[in-house]
């Protein structure tokens, strides 16, 4: 833990992750990223978002709408915003979905290895031989439009890389020492794989918690844009750069550029964090 041993390795991680200035602020717009998308989840702020006047229509910005209106007069900075709240959202719940079944499955087939194994990998290598961009929207149109689909689809799809990951680690730690002398003491097999092994693998985790956070934000905008992600009036970043398809032919930049500059922030941010978490964490890179 954090605040126990300080000469622990998650001590020595986080003291690696505080000295790098670019991390912490990375961190500190992620964290702003997130309040912003829980304050809209209540519509505790631009409470606009919704307001439709089509006399309004394709302002540029003012001092009244900064980033200006769309086509029905709705603030363009407040749907914005709003799309924090879809991008977190597909973000958070894809990912933690994705995560449950990668290292459920990965820990599972490489500590039994077997048929058990062999059944996993089966399985992994068939998912993964259907390319992504079909796979998601297949799964997607058999549930529905719309964002829950959306995140069910992906992170029922997404788990194959961080399976991978894991398995390989347990089929190296199933033999090493500390598991072998647990089993001699009567450990059961679900306490040597939670309480021995997951332990030591979980900087892999977390890793791929942040990559997987990126990635289902950027699938959820490219699907959006290709129209078989949020449906139609829901604040996302891909339908504001799929509206923008039309919007430029009439000299209207703003709605793109208001989409594009919040989602750059927010995945640039993730990667930098990415980077040093990776940095501090990963064994093979703490003394390079």
């Amino acid at each position: 833990m954090i605040g126990g041993d300080r000469n622990s390795l998650w001590w020595d991680a986080y003291r690696r992750v505080v000295k790098n200035r670019l991390a912490v602020a990375s961190f500190i717009v992620i964290m702003i990223y997130g309040l912003l998308a829980l304050l809209a989840s209540f519509e505790l702020i631009l409470p606009q978002v919704h307001l439709v006047d089509h006399a309004r229509g394709y302002e540029p910005p003012s001092w009244e709408h900064p980033l200006g209106t769309d086509i029905f007069g709705r603030d363009v900075l407040s749907r914005a915003v709003y799309g924090i709240k879809t991008a977190m959202m597909v973000g958070l719940v894809a990912t933690l979905i994705s995560i449950l079944f990668g290292v459920t499955l990965g820990a599972v087939a490489g500590y039994f290895g077997g048929k058990i194994d062999e059944m996993v990998v089966w399985l992994y290598t068939t998912i993964d031989s259907v390319p992504f961009i079909l796979l998601v929207p297949a799964l997607a149109f058999v549930m529905e439009r719309g964002i829950k689909s959306l995140v069910i689809a992906m992170g029922v799809t997404s788990w194959v890389g961080l399976c991978r990951l894991i398995r390989g680690e347990f089929l190296k730690h199933r033999q090493k020492d500390y598991v072998l002398a647990a089993e001699a003491l009567g450990a059961s097999h679900l306490r040597r794989i939670f309480r021995h092994i997951l332990p030591n693998v979980f900087y892999i985790i977390l890793i791929q918690f942040s990559l997987g956070f990126v990635f289902a934000i950027k699938s959820e905008v490219i699907l959006s844009y290709l129209g078989l992600g949020a449906e139609p009036g829901t604040p996302s970043w891909g339908l504001m750069i799929d509206d923008a398809k039309l919007e430029l032919a009439r000299g209207v930049w703003w709605g793109l550029a208001a989409a594009t500059l919040f989602m750059f922030f927010l995945i640039l941010s993730f990667n930098l964090f990415n980077d040093a978490l990776r940095d501090a964490l990963d064994p093979k890179l703490k003394n390079k």
